[in-house]
């Protein structure tokens, strides 16, 4: 019986799309992919005669119009997101759709940019004494935040701080954590394009980061914490000779 594949496409590098995705594509016979986000090589390891649509320049209802038509003609249908598909993937509503229509769908998880961004900087997002806590969020733009998780709210916790979506408000983010008491060099990063060929990786201050980004707008993610200039005075717990668990 045909099937849905909501494919994790990864962050750029179709080397970074995972086997499970690519085993999944190779056995699609019509492709959905965002083509403002993925690199289009991966669409080399579709079928050859796969049907291929970019749906940058689609409708839900044309993209589930597509799908519907694929699943009466018992044929698998691979819908690429970047990065990994349950992350600001808009996948809710295709889902849900879905379900409306009885159409089986599998989910397939990718390998998201912040994690793409921590290979190339050369960190751990959590690390002993600096932070155990990543808070993933945006900056409120055209679709709204819920009122407690207002970035106001959030910086509080401390931690990693990683933000989708908000290359174009590098401003508002830096005011944010000014006005909320975190001093003027504390540490982020602008990674654009991880993972592609043209990729950048800026790295600077809450007081210069502005100028340094003035250019990039989008295809970034953004990661503010201590972890970025860390230089550890404890090791983990993991691998130490008097600390024994069940972990390793």
């Amino acid at each position: 019986m045909a099937k849905v594949y909501f494919i994790g496409a990864g962050a750029g590098d179709k080397d970074l799309l995972t086997i499970k995705g690519l085993k999944a594509l190779k056995r699609c016979d019509v492709v959905i992919y965002a083509g403002s986000l993925i690199n289009k090589d991966i669409l080399t390891y579709a079928k050859k005669d796969a049907e291929i649509y970019d749906s940058k320049s689609m409708t839900l209802k044309e993209i589930i119009k597509v799908i519907e038509k694929a699943i009466k003609e018992n044929k698998n249908v691979a819908r690429m997101h970047t990065g990994d598909p349950s992350l600001y993937g808009a996948i809710l509503e295709q889902t849900e759709e879905l379900r409306k229509r009885n159409i089986e769908f599998e989910i397939i998880p990718g390998v998201t940019a912040l994690f793409a961004a921590a290979a190339k900087l050369n960190i751990s997002l959590t690390a002993p004494n600096f932070s155990q806590t990543i808070t993933i969020s945006r900056i409120e733009g055209k679709t709204k935040l819920p009122d407690n998780e207002k970035l106001s709210k959030l910086l509080c916790h401390g931690g990693t701080f990683c933000f989708y979506l908000s290359a174009d408000k590098i401003r508002s983010i830096v005011e944010e954590f000014l006005k909320a008491g975190y001093k003027e060099d504390t540490p982020i990063a602008v990674c654009y394009k991880v993972s592609w060929p043209d990729e950048k990786i800026i790295k600077g201050t809450l007081k210069d980061i502005i100028h340094k980004t003035a250019e990039i707008k989008k295809h970034a993610v953004v990661i503010v914490g201590d972890v970025l200039n860390m230089k550890p005075e404890e090791y983990s717990k993991l691998y130490d000779e008097k600390f024994s668990h069940t972990f390793r």
